[in-house]
């Protein structure tokens, strides 16, 4: 390490707030009007960047409630077609659709008496924002090609990146819907705003990763890299970090995370070469032929795909989606 200086861990105190790790005081505030929001039963909208930890969020609100006990259920709204989104939420009866054999649940039966999240409002199509809000106002909604009406109980937690208003103003989503997701209004910091959470989070992932590897065990970050760390805007937040600890942990070597270590990002590196690129792409064909893979040995069947591939189904149709196959 020659005359290199390096930190050690400094052993931050991270309070948990049901899994969301912070020594923040922005963050502080914010779990004091979770707790005083998740009870009441209303309807939450929490507003926050990309890779905040939305979903954690709304878990913590569901275990808050009185529903704790009853199901907790997620869909991410961007990552679907309107009539794959529309089978998910009210579910389906056979033959409503090409490829609908059998009739299916959808999670708004799935979630009854609990919580349903909402990950991504915004990109709701507005046919499906019609729906949704017939379930918000009456509490029952109809499947896809069924004629029987279902009723049922159930509490949403919504997230988006960007202003609902902005989007009622661009005729993109419903006002009245708006104001029934939007009763109680949250918004989330972003990693920056939570100033030494970076390297309180930065050091917790290493600690995770030196738990489970039997190959490397960091004892120190070189100051340079962690002066960069520091000093990086994290657009991905706290997903992002986790991935820049991840990265530099699998690629570097000795007991010492270096500047050499950290992501291209990170050492305002110019823009990647013609082999980076290519060794995307190759990444990315390993992963389409995965998938097709496991929906060959699935039989098509995408919950036992997404089993096999050890994925959920939302993350299984946005991949499928991201691939474009069909």
């Amino acid at each position: 390490m020659g005359s290199r200086r390096r930190r050690s861990n400094p052993n931050m105190e991270m309070k948990s707030f049901h899994g969301i790790l912070s020594s923040s005081e922005k963050m502080f505030a914010f779990f004091e009007l979770l707790e005083r929001a998740a009870p009441a039963g209303s309807s939450i909208l929490v507003r926050g960047d990309t890779g905040t930890g939305k979903e954690l969020v709304a878990r913590a609100v569901h275990a808050l409630s009185e529903r704790k006990d009853q199901p907790f259920r997620a869909l991410n709204c961007a990552t679907l077609s309107p009539e794959l989104l529309a089978s998910e939420l009210f579910g389906h009866v056979k033959g409503a659709f090409t490829g609908a054999i059998q009739n299916r649940d959808g999670l708004f039966k799935l979630a009854d008496r609990g919580t349903l999240f909402l990950d991504e409002l915004a990109e709701m199509p507005l046919d499906v924002q019609a729906r949704l809000l017939r379930v918000l106002q009456e509490q029952v909604f109809v499947p896809m090609g069924g004629t029987r009406p279902v009723r049922v109980d159930v509490r949403i937690v919504s997230a988006t990146l960007r202003s609902l208003r902005g989007a009622v103003a661009e005729r993109r989503f419903r006002e009245d819907l708006m104001y029934r997701v939007r009763v109680i209004p949250l918004f989330l910091p972003s990693l920056v705003e939570r100033g030494p959470d970076i390297e309180g989070l930065l050091w917790h992932f290493i600690e995770r990763f030196n738990a489970t590897s039997t190959k490397r065990r960091v004892r120190y970050i070189e100051e340079e890299a962690l002066e960069a760390i520091m000093a990086y805007p994290w657009p991905g937040n706290v997903r992002e970090l986790q991935n820049v600890a991840e990265y530099a942990f699998v690629l570097g070597r000795g007991d010492t995370i270096t500047l050499g270590d950290l992501t291209p990002e990170l050492r305002e590196e110019e823009a990647p070469s013609a082999t980076s690129v290519d060794q995307a792409e190759t990444a990315r064909d390993i992963e389409r032929e995965q998938l097709l893979d496991a929906l060959r040995r699935a039989k098509g069947r995408r919950e036992l795909a997404a089993e096999l591939m050890g994925v959920s189904r939302t993350t299984l149709w946005r991949k499928l989606r991201e691939h474009q196959i069909a």
